[in-house]
């Protein structure tokens, strides 16, 4: 369960390298995200036949980073409308 939280963190830090711009995710949103990105890649890797889901491999990892990816993109754009609709609801 450890490793699996430090790979989540390592997948999220590394998504979050590899996406331009800036992110305003804090820890707790990069190792969610990390960890979902990393539950997608095994998927994927163990639907192709690499291994089973909860083994290190490279495939899992390169497509959990991809995955995390995309789904940071996702939480950057629903956290953007939700502070445009609060600034829109102040004035």
């Amino acid at each position: 369960m450890i490793g699996f939280i430090v790979a989540g963190l390592v997948i999220g830090a590394l998504a979050r390298l590899v996406k331009p711009g800036k992110q305003h995710l804090g820890l707790i949103a990069t190792l969610l995200l990390g960890l979902a990105g990393s539950v997608i890649g095994g998927v994927i890797a163990s639907a192709l036949g690499t291994g089973d889901i909860f083994e290190l491999n490279v495939l899992g990892f390169i497509v959990a980073v991809i995955a995390a990816v995309l789904l940071i993109g996702v939480a950057e754009s629903l956290a953007g409308r939700n502070r445009a609709a609060r600034s829109r609801a102040v004035r």
